[in-house]
């Protein structure tokens, strides 16, 4: 039966609660270990909170003391507030337009002093409890059109106004909420078209415009003409060839420009090209006037400052070998070679400190946390609880995900953080709440919540 002064230790998931202490550990120690100089003095620098890693291990502590407190609380206060939350993360998220502030061209942070909040970062809390409220309410029948649309529309708003900020990065983390929908019954055909697009936008990035329209009308009437005979006889078979051959031709012909032009950056968007080796087809050529000798020459050079953060990030990665150099001993690390290594590219400082061995550790700790997010999913008995512990799995997924896929040139750069790791106090703030909300959720997994 469920008690109304809960005691802290009682049926908490404590392997959970190890996992996230030891890889924020590990993640305090690869920013020290990015920021630390043998004439540092050790006890100013952690006292005077001028030091990222200083500044990190004040908000770890402030982190440990709110997960005393989501332990402590009752947990109908999250299905309870789960709306008002969500409307809450969302005024939040506008109220950046106005009240935000700048950084790395991107307005999506509010000044706090002691700290910059960032309300799209925060706002995966509040679409997560929203999402699973929806899903667990007795008259949603997720097979509906209807409810599959409303859940889409609850999970992408955020990503919508976070595209408006100039965060193309962290809106693509809202695309993990598919996760727990399909777990919930969401049909296999829209992942079926989800693949489709993918693959129809990485052909569009490798071959013409022209090229691929021609394809899907060659493609089109080929498939008409072999299925003449079903088509006489059914002529829904013919609306169906057209309705994908015009999708598609869109998709490639607009779609894509448009998303290249007028959503990404230019330095993003030249990023993801030159990760296929191609030019960016659709930005304005700055150098006509020049000679072919010059413009390769500035070709050149654009295209080195875009992948610099990558190059450094694989050398760092790279010359750690198989053990390591050692803890302070990475010679990158120390000569600030790798632009953002504290943020988004903490994964090199493991590679080179500590080597393959130290990153597959890493890995088997990050694959333990998910793993064990997915049995404590499955042996819930409410629906809230399953659908929430799914979305804090598929969140954590992704970021882990793109984010060691950039750091080895894998993906563009696209500013994700590394889960419980890369420095900055809203993201270990989220990553607390999220985890510690789930493992609150789970202590009380005996109760239906709704």
């Amino acid at each position: 039966m469920y008690q109304k002064n809960p005691v802290i230790g009682k049926g908490i998931d404590w392997i959970m609660v190890w996992l996230y202490v030891i890889i924020v550990t590990i993640g305090l120690l690869c920013i020290f270990s990015v920021e630390y100089r043998n004439n540092d003095n050790l006890v100013q620098s952690l006292l005077g909170f001028k030091k990222n890693y200083s500044k990190q291990l004040f908000y770890f502590g402030a982190c440990l003391v709110l997960a005393i407190f989501i332990l402590l609380t009752d947990s109908k206060l999250f299905t309870a507030t789960a709306n008002l939350s969500y409307l809450v993360g969302i005024i939040l998220i506008l109220a950046t337009f106005v009240l935000g502030k700048e950084i790395k061209g991107s307005k999506s942070w509010i000044p706090l002093g002691f700290m910059n909040l960032q309300p799209v970062e925060l706002c995966k809390i509040f679409t997560a409890l929203a999402l699973s409220k929806y899903l667990a309410m007795p008259e949603t029948d997720f097979r509906k059109p209807k409810a599959q649309l409303i859940a889409a529309a609850i999970a992408f708003t955020p990503a919508l106004f976070s595209i408006l900020q100039g965060e193309t990065g962290l809106a693509l983390v809202y695309f993990a909420f598919l996760i727990p929908m399909y777990r919930e019954g969401l049909p296999s055909g829209y992942l079926i078209a989800g693949i489709s697009m993918s693959v129809l936008l990485v052909a569009s990035l490798i071959f013409p415009t022209k090229t691929l329209l021609i394809a899907f009308a060659v493609i089109a009437v080929i498939l008409i003409y072999y299925y003449r005979r079903q088509i006489r006889r059914n002529s829904r078979i013919l609306f169906l060839i057209a309705g994908i051959w015009v999708f598609c031709s869109l998709f490639v012909g607009v779609g894509v420009p448009f998303v290249f032009k007028h959503v990404f950056k230019k330095y993003q968007a030249d990023r993801i090209f030159s990760m296929v080796g191609v030019d960016n087809p659709f930005t304005d050529r700055s150098t006509a006037d020049l000679g072919n000798a010059e413009e390769a020459k500035v070709k050149q050079r654009k295209s080195d400052q875009q992948n610099y953060n990558v190059k450094q990030s694989k050398i760092a990665i790279g010359s750690g070998g198989f053990m390591g150099k050692g803890f302070l001993k990475g010679t990158q690390t120390q000569g600030d070679f790798v632009p953002e290594q504290h943020t988004d590219f903490i994964f090199t400082s493991v590679g080179e400190n500590f080597g393959f061995w130290g990153s597959s550790l890493l890995m088997l700790l990050y694959l333990g946390l998910l793993l064990r997010i997915v049995m404590i999913a499955e042996r819930q008995r409410s629906t809230f609880s399953r659908v929430y512990a799914y979305a804090v799995a598929g969140i954590i997924f992704f970021h882990v995900a793109v984010n060691i896929s950039v750091t080895i040139g894998l993906a563009p750069v696209i500013g994700i953080t590394l889960p419980l790791m890369s420095y900055g106090g809203s993201s270990l703030l989220t990553f607390t709440i999220l985890i510690f909300i789930l493992i609150k959720l789970d202590a009380d997994r005996q109760m239906v919540l709704r």
